[in-house]
């Protein structure tokens, strides 16, 4: 438990003195007009208070992903609350706080017109279909999960109930994307926010009155998976692609534009952008700890589970358990609500993604409902394709995880080649040194995992080192000739 309190105090202390030196370093600027008050049409582009854009971004990149990727994860040791931390504060809020603020200067752009200008067209337009892809993929992923805690919630598991509540909630997403962003996701957001932020509060309480005996970090930061079934599985790269949304996700590359075309003040960007991300981070530190006391010290039977639970068994369990009736519906329920307002922003982003680079103005209800219904049959499609197969959540789900990093390499590698042209000196590691770190882990694992192409796990080290190097490699080649 030091461990995980020593955390906590890391991810604060880190958004107070890195978070302010990365926004010194990007340069906000309080006097710049954002694109909410320059390019205002009461749909996309809105102004609205901080503390609800706040909410709303950090409820858009959460998801499942802090709490089921922090559960697996957590299988894995002590080395889960590492990654955590460092990524969080190093990678993921650096990759949020610079995707955010250069959609901010130049107009609310979304990630393939941001890696188009600093890329180049060609892989502005692999980026376009990529982002869609993914997006498409977070959709379907954050339909069916929250139909099985639903299902399971109501009592009634059958595949009926469970598809029910796959209808009700896609029917919303269709309403919540069409709709203006201040309409629904500007009034209910912040409550689901308040939701899900109750359950890490309430849960980090019980782990302190408890104060289990669960690994430490000085105790070893070896793979502890094997003993509770997790075999055949490295720390690296396994860890990093496992904890995605709870250190670095490029999902939230595709959501931060959406807060930039509501922010009134760059200097907001801080705790809007690098704040969410830490504030995902510390829930995610939360259920690694909790997941760790389930696992490793006797929680799992103390819950009247087992070690084989999946993560939403593991949710349910726990919450009911020690939080009780009311708290436990309102933890389950924040959990509930995280993937399906995640889904409902994910397929916004789609719809402004296209929107943007077909330059198809999005005011006219008319207009929205073009780029939207394609949208919705070919998610319709992925739906289908889960449903009528027995493990097809499964497979969408680890191609959406490497998909989703890989993504965010992309996203760093643009900020890095901002920073680069913006003349910001030697600050350019504050994304490079992430960028490389995550082309390392995207290229190892899509190489050895059997989703890719399942060499020898023998090569893992080769691979990883000699990514990570040929990349930084290739990068201050790139350099050498942009700045001479």
């Amino acid at each position: 438990m030091l461990s995980f309190l020593l955390c906590i105090i890391a991810l604060i202390v880190g958004y107070v003195l890195y978070g302010a030196f990365v926004d010194k370093v990007f340069g906000s600027d309080p006097k710049r007009p954002t694109p909410a008050v320059e390019k205002a049409d009461g749909v996309d582009f809105i102004p609205m208070p901080t503390w609800k854009v706040f909410m709303i971004q950090f409820l858009n990149i959460a998801g499942t992903g802090p709490i089921f990727g922090a559960i697996m994860g957590a299988k894995f040791g002590p080395a889960s609350y590492l990654w955590i931390v460092l990524g969080c504060i190093f990678a993921g809020a650096v990759h949020d706080y610079l995707t955010g603020m250069l959609s901010i200067r130049h107009g609310g752009a979304g990630l393939p017109e941001l890696v188009g200008n600093y890329l180049g067209s060609g892989t502005k337009k692999v980026m376009l279909v990529f982002s869609l892809l993914l997006l498409l993929l977070v959709g379907t992923v954050f339909v069916y999960s929250p139909a099985l805690i639903l299902g399971d919630m109501a009592g009634d598991g059958s595949r009926s109930a469970i598809m029910l509540w796959v209808a009700v909630v896609f029917v919303y997403y269709i309403i919540a994307t069409l709709l203006p962003i201040d309409k629904i996701i500007g009034r209910i957001y912040p409550l689901f926010a308040a939701a899900l932020l109750f359950m890490a509060a309430a849960l980090m309480i019980c782990l302190f009155v408890k104060w289990p005996a669960i690994p430490e970090i000085w105790d070893g930061l070896q793979n502890r998976g094997p003993s509770i079934g997790l075999n055949g599985q490295s720390i690296f790269p396994c860890l990093f692609i496992t904890i995605a949304c709870g250190a670095i996700s490029g999902f939230h590359a595709t959501q931060s534009p959406l807060m930039a075309r509501c922010i009134k003040n760059e200097k907001l960007g801080r705790p809007v952008f690098y704040g969410a991300m830490i504030t995902e981070g510390l829930v995610a530190l939360i259920w690694a700890a909790v997941a760790s006391y389930f696992f490793f010290d006797g929680g799992a039977a103390e819950v009247g589970s087992d070690l084989t639970a999946a993560a939403p068994t593991v949710v349910t369990k726990v919450s009911r358990s020690w939080l009780g009736i009311l708290g436990g519906v309102l933890a389950i329920l924040g959990v509930v609500a995280a993937p399906i307002t995640s889904g409902d922003t994910a397929f916004r982003s789609a719809r402004l993604i296209v929107a943007d680079f077909l330059k198809f103005d999005q005011k006219p209800i008319r207009n929205r409902l073009v780029i939207a219904v394609p949208l919705f049959i070919a998610a319709s499609a992925l739906l289908w394709f889960n449903v009528a197969n027995a493990n097809g959540f499964n497979i969408i789900w680890r191609y959406f995880g490497w998909a989703n990093q890989t993504l965010a390499v992309f996203s760093l590698w643009t900020a890095t080649v901002y920073l680069v042209k913006a003349k910001k000196g030697a600050w350019y590691l504050i994304s490079l040194l992430p960028a490389a770190f995550m082309t390392s882990v995207c290229l190892t694992f899509i190489c050895v995992d059997k989703t890719g192409f399942g060499l020898n796990h023998s090569l893992i080290p080769w691979l990883g080192v000699g990514t990570f190097v040929i990349s930084l490699v290739l990068f201050f080649i790139w350099q050498r000739k942009v700045c001479k």
